[in-house]
């Protein structure tokens, strides 16, 4: 077991004595969907610890990959819920979300979840989800980092198919104002302290020069700079951000610690270095997301606390259950009778 496996192992331990059974995190929301953290306890009793096993190899040969997976289950439950729906590819009857605009030479993390699942299909057939396994991942991705753990809900299965425009639609843009990031964390049943904690998973990874150019040259239309990020962060983002060209150079969503899950990230707003519009807006868009943001960046714990649950209540977005969908032998297609 690798290090992070076993960190993981613990924290999990832990919680379970903390927080015994299905109602370790409630879901806030949709009370009614009937996932539990013991689903796979007699039918694959070793399935987390495979995922976490495998997830704390990645993540110590590529420290990008624990955000890679956390943005892969933010982007499957946006979209038609929590359903693994974004790890089809596409064929004569799928068009596949990886061709979408959120999606598209940004999402990734795909060969470690093939990973998980082949290592599954070994020891139990047909059995852990994909969409579990993106859960699960996720957890695993955030503790490995040095954020807080929670007891996954689980019994999800697999969707049939994918929805590209679902995609375009419904996942948070980078570029969308804060009223309209509310709107759609608000159809997905997230409320405004969901939104504030779990963007603070941007404590983690990268984005694309193509994903916040405009906040360095012409923000509204005007041929200026955004007036809400600090100058002196743009100047240094702008020698590998230019005008044109370098659109797929990454740049750290929090420069400060960029691999430490932690609450630097509010910290960064509150002087005005988000790197993303949708990340600043949270602290200059309202007074109540202002602060959450004010109060996260005083207190890791809360922080923690809020992202732990609310990560739980995101995970319990529309999840297929009972006889429907399927479990899929390869997450990349469905199931062939």
């Amino acid at each position: 077991m690798t290090r992070g496996a076993a960190m993981v192992a613990a924290v999990v331990a832990l919680l379970a004595l903390l927080f015994p059974a299905s109602s370790a995190f409630p879901p806030a929301g949709q009370q009614q969907q009937p996932l539990d953290p013991h689903f796979y306890d007699h039918s694959c009793p070793q399935a987390q610890q495979i995922v976490a096993s495998i997830v704390g190899k990645a993540h110590s040969q590529d420290p990008r990959m624990a955000a890679s997976l956390l943005r892969l289950h933010f982007h499957d439950c946006f979209v038609k819920g929590c359903d693994a729906s974004i790890l089809l590819d596409s064929s004569a009857s799928v068009v596949s979300e990886k061709r979408s605009t959120p999606n598209k030479d940004s999402a990734r993390g795909f060969e470690v979840v093939d990973e998980i699942k082949a290592a599954l299909e070994a020891a139990c057939p047909r059995t852990v989800s994909c969409a579990d396994v993106l859960a699960l991942a996720a957890r695993d991705s955030t503790v490995m980092t040095g954020g807080p753990g929670w007891i996954v809900p689980l019994g999800r299965r697999d969707s049939l198919g994918a929805s590209i425009q679902g995609s375009n639609n419904d996942i948070p843009a980078p570029n969308n104002t804060l009223p309209t990031i509310i709107t759609k964390f608000k159809l997905q049943g997230l409320d405004i302290v969901d939104l504030v904690a779990l963007l603070g998973s941007h404590t983690i990874g990268n984005s694309r020069c193509t994903s916040f150019r405009q906040r360095l040259y012409n923000q509204t239309g005007k041929g200026l700079p955004d007036s809400t990020l600090d100058p002196a962060a743009a100047a240094v983002l702008r020698p590998r951000c230019p005008r044109s060209g370098g659109d797929q150079n990454l740049f750290f969503l929090d420069r400060v610690t960029p691999f430490k899950f932690d609450n630097q990230y509010y910290k960064n707003l509150l002087v005005y270095q988000g790197l993303l519009s949708s990340d600043e807006v949270l602290f200059t868009g309202s007074p109540a997301t202002a602060e959450l943001v004010k109060l996260y960046a005083a207190n890791q714990d809360i922080f923690f606390q809020h992202f732990a649950r609310s990560m739980v209540k995101m995970g319990n977005i529309s999840p297929i259950t009972g006889r429907n969908g399927e479990i899929r032998s390869n997450c990349r297609r469905v199931n062939h009778n």
